[in-house]
């Protein structure tokens, strides 16, 4: 495989991920998300999409660092991309269980163990690639701004919460 391919193919997997989640969005965003109360400092729409582009490329890319710097999957990078993977599998699941099963309370509860996750995952990245687990931070900082949305969508809209 050329060394072009590999961090194509590292970047491409999460965004792929993010895409598949884009019908549900749609699907749920007018019937629900758009009447839902939302405070005044969340971002414009306009923001997300660009914004979750080059968080996904960038977590692929720190992805492929570690497998690289790491001796691939049998070397000291089988464990930081095992929790890579969790990680991942953690955010895909958030669109579904927030705008497909409309839970503010579950989409919450999902969010914090992500951060969670990515915070795990910086952690055990640092040891093999720091520029790695730096690539992760403004992922983990995004998060903590959805995180916080997220909470104050479900506080200010209990009646609709699960």
């Amino acid at each position: 495989m050329s060394d072009y391919l590999k961090p194509a193919l590292a970047v491409a997997l999460p965004n792929l991920g993010g895409l598949a989640g884009v019908p549900i969005n749609r699907r749920n965003r007018a019937q629900w998300f758009d009447l839902l109360k939302k405070p005044a400092w969340k971002p414009p729409d306009r923001v997300f999409a660009p914004m979750w582009t080059f968080l996904y490329s960038s977590m692929g890319y720190a992805s492929y660092l570690v497998w690289r710097d790491g001796g691939g999957f049998s070397g000291a990078a089988m464990k930081p991309l095992t929790v890579y993977g969790a990680q991942l599998v953690l955010n895909w699941a958030w669109t579904p269980i927030f705008f497909g099963l409309r839970s503010l309370k579950w989409g919450l509860v999902e969010m914090v163990g992500l951060w969670g996750a990515v915070a795990a995952t910086i952690y055990t990245f640092y040891p093999v690639s720091r520029v790695a687990a730096g690539l992760l931070v403004p992922y983990l900082g995004w998060l903590t701004l959805a995180t916080t949305l997220t909470y104050t969508m479900w506080r200010d809209n209990k009646a609709r919460a699960e």
